[in-house]
């Protein structure tokens, strides 16, 4: 696969070309080619230590490729000062200032990011109203919970409105509210023409709002297609994603090992 013309990058908001990522003797990422499609969400699963967290770091320039190519919304990973405004990036361990009140750090992420005052305002206090955190805006991020720094996390990589939101484990730490008002989010988000990739635990969050379903093992890609046609073809009664991702990732396992 080669990543070429300007159609190309309008239909597909990533695209990979035998990306690959290795440390010493280890591939992390291995020959990964990967093409998302605009206005999508891609639910990218795999077990722990797949290069679920590699690609990603790849795909926000944040780590540089032993090999392979890479665009998101158009722009080649290795342009990070361009990619880093087209992108919103909540990483497993949220960037947060732990002295900053919460709507400091919005505000300081909406500066980096050269927005308008007065958009900025409005939508920290629009996205603060739905996490259901205005009430808390004014208090140290040390003071917040887990799941409060979580979704501070999301707030600050929507806040600009990317083009592509890329998200490692969001669901992590929040209550049951707050994962429906995440999952209403991102597909708005997507509804409206964002791009959402996608990595978490949370399979039914992947289930309802998946496009597509990436499966990463050993950091191959071992399965791309909808949710619903991963649980046809992988588990007898069609209706398991969890034993469907656990048959994949288990049947790789043994052609590996083979």
């Amino acid at each position: 696969m080669t990543i070429s013309t300007e159609e190309d990058q309008r239909k597909y908001t990533v695209q990979t070309s035998g990306l690959t990522k290795t440390y010493e003797s280890t591939h992390a990422v291995d020959n990964l080619n990967l093409t998302v499609s605009t206005g999508s969400v891609y639910g990218f699963l795999g077990p722990n230590g797949a290069g679920k967290t590699t690609t990603m770091r790849l795909l926000t320039g944040l780590i540089t490729p032993t090999e392979g190519t890479a665009k998101v919304a158009g722009i080649s990973v290795s342009d990070r000062d361009k990619l880093v405004q087209r992108i919103g990036y909540a990483p497993a361990d949220p960037p947060l200032y732990e002295l900053l009140t919460g709507r400091e750090q919005l505000a300081y992420a909406a500066r980096f990011r050269d927005m308008d005052a007065q958009t900025a305002t409005d939508r920290i206090r629009t996205l603060l109203d739905r996490f259901d955190l205005m009430a808390a805006a004014g208090d140290r991020i040390e003071s917040y919970s887990s799941g409060m720094q979580r979704k501070m996390a999301v707030i600050q990589a929507v806040l600009h409105e990317p083009d592509v939101l890329i998200l490692d484990e969001p669901t992590s730490g929040l209550d049951p509210q707050s994962v429906r008002k995440l999952r209403e989010l991102l597909g708005e988000y997507a509804a409206a023409g964002g791009t959402v990739f996608l990595s978490t635990h949370d399979l039914a969050v992947v289930n309802k709002i998946a496009d597509v379903i990436g499966v990463l093992n050993n950091g191959q890609l071992v399965a791309e297609c909808t949710p619903e046609e991963l649980k046809s073809n992988m588990t007898e009664d069609g209706n398991s994603l969890e034993q469907a991702f656990i048959n994949i990732t288990e049947s790789a396992n043994v052609v590996n090992d083979g």
